[in-house]
């Protein structure tokens, strides 16, 4: 098993980069390592967070320094790697209806495959939470399937609602805000992974599985 390259990212942080393809294999050293340093912290340490390929470590420059942290995490990144088989499964409804997906027909006429083929691709799709980034809420997921990946669009297009379901390459998300995008948008979903007044706000954890459920536009 290769071990992971740290290198400095800024004074207070270290990224462990385990390179690879995103893949569950590499993820799952991903969460190991995230899971090893939260049960046995090192001195300094701020949070960890999880990527496709690599987890960032932040840490209290004024407390430790890169070595230490580098000293503490390397041995965990070689210890037997945990599984993703217990990670919890998230059904989330989804309408291809209509307005909700605006982007519907385009993507399947540059696919050469109808809307509801299209739409079984989707929903066959076995989907992972790889990371949360860019805007508050906004999981990215892994594991739209090759058949349907298409590239993003040219020019972000504004006036997407919450709840947006989208994908571009091997990437699906929800949206949790309304904002402009550059990626497909063929459905919506009532649920809502993003909630502000909630004491735990993301529905989702690095690592968990979502699928797609269809449902028509009388759930919306």
């Amino acid at each position: 098993m290769t071990a992971p390259t740290f290198r400095a990212a800024g004074a207070g942080a270290l990224l462990a980069d385990f390179g690879g393809a995103i893949d569950d294999a590499v993820f799952a050293r991903v969460v190991a390592l995230d899971g090893a340093l939260t049960s046995a912290a090192p001195e300094g340490l701020i949070e960890t967070v999880p990527a496709y390929t690599s987890l960032l470590i932040v840490f209290d420059p004024l407390v430790t320094d890169h070595v230490a942290i580098e000293e503490h995490a390397a041995p965990l990144a070689t210890s037997p790697q945990e599984h993703l088989a217990d990670a919890a499964v998230h059904e989330v409804p989804v309408c291809y209806d209509g307005a909700a997906a605006p982007d519907l027909a385009e993507a399947a006429e540059r696919l050469g495959v109808s809307p509801e083929a299209l739409i079984t691709s989707h929903l066959s799709g076995e989907y992972r939470v790889f990371m949360y980034g860019f805007a508050p809420g906004y999981a990215y997921l892994g594991g739209v399937p090759e058949a349907i990946a298409l590239p993003r669009k040219p020019a972000a297009i504004r006036g997407y609602p919450v709840g947006s379901v989208m994908i571009a390459g091997p990437q699906c998300l929800i949206t949790t805000l309304p904002m402009p995008t550059g990626w497909w948008v063929i459905g919506r979903t009532p649920l809502r992974v993003l909630d502000s007044d909630a004491t735990r706000p993301f529905l989702f954890e690095p690592g968990d599985r979502v699928r797609f459920v269809r449902v028509g536009s009388e759930a919306l």
